[in-house]
């Protein structure tokens, strides 16, 4: 999961101004605005286990095209990365992993 923080000049409801709000996104929906005048926080709902789900789920359904879309580009080059993606694969897994608790974490905060 990927959590995602920009700015952006929108109408505050509350100060009844445009003014710089903090928008958050988890997987590229928004999660919270924020104004940065009055500091009031809009919270949407999204469910983050769904979204971890769909996503793991995406990732594993399509690993096989993924792999087949590989080796038809160049198969020599796909062979021979191949030992060093099967080696690195559990670090990639424990980032990944990591990643995903820290926006879990931080999602149940708002």
């Amino acid at each position: 999961m990927k959590m995602s923080e920009m700015e952006a000049g929108l109408y505050c409801t509350q100060c009844h101004d445009e003014t710089i709000h903090r928008v958050v996104y988890v997987n590229n929906k928004i999660q919270s605005i924020e104004c940065e005048g009055c500091h009031s926080i809009t919270n949407m709902k999204i469910d983050t286990k769904k979204e971890l789900y769909e996503e793991v789920y995406d990732r594993v359904s399509t690993k096989p095209s993924r792999l087949l879309e590989e080796s038809k580009r160049d198969l020599s080059k796909f062979f021979s990365g191949m030992p060093k993606r099967v080696i690195s694969k559990p670090y990639r897994f424990i980032k990944y992993v990591n990643k995903t608790r820290k926006v879990l974490k931080r999602s149940k905060d708002f």
